[in-house]
């Protein structure tokens, strides 16, 4: 195949702008292409190896997917890393709202300064979060001795911590700037002459909010739903920290493993099994995404 002359390919370039705009992409597609597909592929590969004592056995097969189909428990974790991570979204997404809702339309001056102080608790370690949380729900932490100041218990409530109630609540902190600024920039973005024309036809606020505020927001609403669910249905840490027996996510099976269980084929599989439960998540997040932009 004959090369393309430098001449005739930069005027092909300059006729087509999309092309341009590939080729000045080319290289960093290509760079994330490789740092993900390679990695992905290995675990693909791996998943089909099986362990025999401590050798590796590279014969491909599907005996890590059959034992997950027939041992409940990785069932179970994964239902609980579901119900987990889609209690989190939901609770983050309502009660980020009205914050958003404050600072975009409430705010008129340093509106600015209000997103840095709703993101100042995310300029420290994540570890340090969550170990304040474990100090906040502790048996005697400062949940636990306000409730039996006030008398609202007669002893400690051990279930709030170590229990999926406090992956629930750390996770939903967490991440909860994630949510909060694509929901005000969509807030943000909504043409107040839509708003005032409402008004002028004899709207109440909540039927300006119903009818033309929060439709035009969602957009917004499914973003912060999936930056805050794809993350959270695969968390560990959080877990591992303030979870327990009981708030044990199939994160941490994976962690475990690949880590002290040294079963690497068989995280590899379960690795595969949440990739795919997780891209259908976000498959069908991105459809109610288009067809509320509808």
């Amino acid at each position: 195949m004959a090369a393309v002359p430098p001449r005739a390919l930069t005027r092909f370039l300059h006729r087509h702008e999309a092309w341009r705009g590939y080729l000045l992409l080319a290289p960093a597609l290509t760079l994330m292409a490789a740092a993900i597909l390679f990695p992905l592929g290995m675990t693909v590969v791996m998943s089909t190896w099986s362990l025999s004592g401590y050798d590796m056995v590279t014969t491909p097969g599907i005996g890590n997917y059959t034992a997950m189909v027939e041992n409940p428990m990785f069932g179970v974790l994964i239902g609980r890393s579901l119900a987990v991570a889609t209690t989190a979204t939901l609770v983050t997404v309502a009660l980020c709202y009205p914050m958003a809702y404050f600072v975009a339309f409430h705010t008129y001056r340093h509106k600015a300064l209000w997103l840095i102080v709703m993101t100042l608790p995310f300029w420290t370690s994540y570890l340090l979060r969550v170990f304040a949380w474990k100090v906040v729900l502790g048996y005697e932490g400062v949940l636990n001795t306000a409730l039996l100041g006030l008398g609202v218990v007669e002893q400690p409530v051990a279930a709030l911590l170590y229990s999926q109630t406090a992956v629930t609540i750390v996770l939903a902190h967490s991440w909860a700037a994630f949510a909060i600024l694509p929901i005000y920039v969509s807030l943000e973005k909504i043409d107040r002459t839509y708003l005032e024309a409402a008004a002028d036809l004899g709207d109440s606020p909540a039927r300006r909010f119903w009818r033309i505020t929060f439709p035009l927001s969602l957009p917004g609403v499914v973003a912060a739903c999936i930056m805050m669910f794809v993350p959270t249905v695969g968390e560990y840490i959080t877990p591992a920290m303030v979870g327990g027996p009981d708030g044990m996510l199939i994160g941490n099976l994976i962690q475990a493993m690949f880590g002290p269980m040294n079963n690497w084929p068989a995280g590899a599989a379960l690795a595969v099994v949440m990739i795919l439960t997780i891209g259908l998540a976000g498959l069908a997040f991105l459809l109610l995404d288009r067809l509320v932009r509808r």
